[in-house]
């Protein structure tokens, strides 16, 4: 194996291998050293001509690039950068372009996770090389694959992200709320933990409806959730917090209801997103 890059996820990536037993050789533009056991290459090209299997892990895909060699005939990279779908699709030309082959990956983790169960991992590009290299992928935790196309995983990554902040400033918005009112955060803990899992039971009823493009309201009509809206938006103001997440979903609703969705559920809401 070979890892390109040792900040704190490269290094728990090269960890992760050589502890499963992965005779492992790094190598980073710092003077860094590499985790116990690994070798140390002198330049990225010794080091991606340690093995056939070569992991990137490095600042953008401007680096990846800048680093891989000219020649990468025979070998299989890993692109564990974080990216963009275009990038992705791209780097996945460059690396055939100069003979090798591409996946790329998205980690849905953090460094202390990476090489147990806890760690999810995104793979994509061609489904015949993952299969090829699942194995040995799975050392990193649990390996996904999303699709041939190289962009997917960083499509899915950009998506999960987009739900994880998206709710965490939703939890964080109402923590604040309450504190306003003296209750603390662990107090509140359990009924927002409550709300998340009874928000994630909506999500298949509404996939159903994006899907089919059927909105109508079998819940509560979006022309009526304005009023709800603003009274968030009201309650939020007078206590001093930030209003910027519900005033902008206010306004998704408005738009939805402009554009001719006043009796439809929620999921409506996408039709404005879709237009950005």
């Amino acid at each position: 194996m070979t890892v390109l890059g040792l900040g704190l996820m490269g290094t728990a990536l090269a960890t992760a291998f050589q502890r499963a037993g992965h005779p492992t050789t790094v190598w980073t533009r710092s003077d860094r050293p590499g985790p116990e056991g690994t070798t140390r290459a002198r330049t990225a090209a010794e080091a991606v001509d340690a093995g056939p299997i070569v992991v990137a892990c490095v600042l953008d895909y401007r680096a990846v690039e800048q680093t891989l060699p000219a020649d990468l005939s025979g070998k299989v990279v890993v692109n564990l950068t974080t990216g963009t779908p275009d990038q992705a699709r791209e780097m996945a030309a460059e690396v055939g372009k100069r003979g090798g082959r591409y996946l790329d990956g998205g980690i849905m983790t953090t460094p202390p996770a990476v090489g147990t169960p806890a760690a999810t991992i995104l793979y994509s590009g061609p489904a015949d090389l993952y299969a090829e290299h699942e194995n040995v992928l799975q050392v990193l935790g649990a390996a996904t694959f999303v699709g041939e196309d190289p962009g997917f995983a960083a499509l899915f990554d950009t998506a999960l992200l987009t739900i994880m902040y998206a709710g965490l400033t939703g939890y964080l918005t109402a923590t604040a709320l309450v504190d306003r009112e003296g209750v603390p955060a662990k107090a509140f803990l359990p009924m927002a933990q409550g709300m998340l899992g009874t928000v994630a039971s909506f999500l298949p009823a509404m996939a159903d409806q994006v899907d089919s493009g059927d909105f109508t309201s079998r819940e509560a009509r979006l022309d009526m959730q304005i009023s709800a809206a603003d009274h968030l938006v009201h309650a939020t103001r007078d206590r001093g917090v930030d209003t910027t997440l519900l005033t902008y979903v206010k306004s998704l609703i408005e738009r939805a209801v402009a554009a001719g969705h006043g009796g439809s559920d929620y999921p409506a809401v996408i039709e404005v997103l879709r237009k950005g």
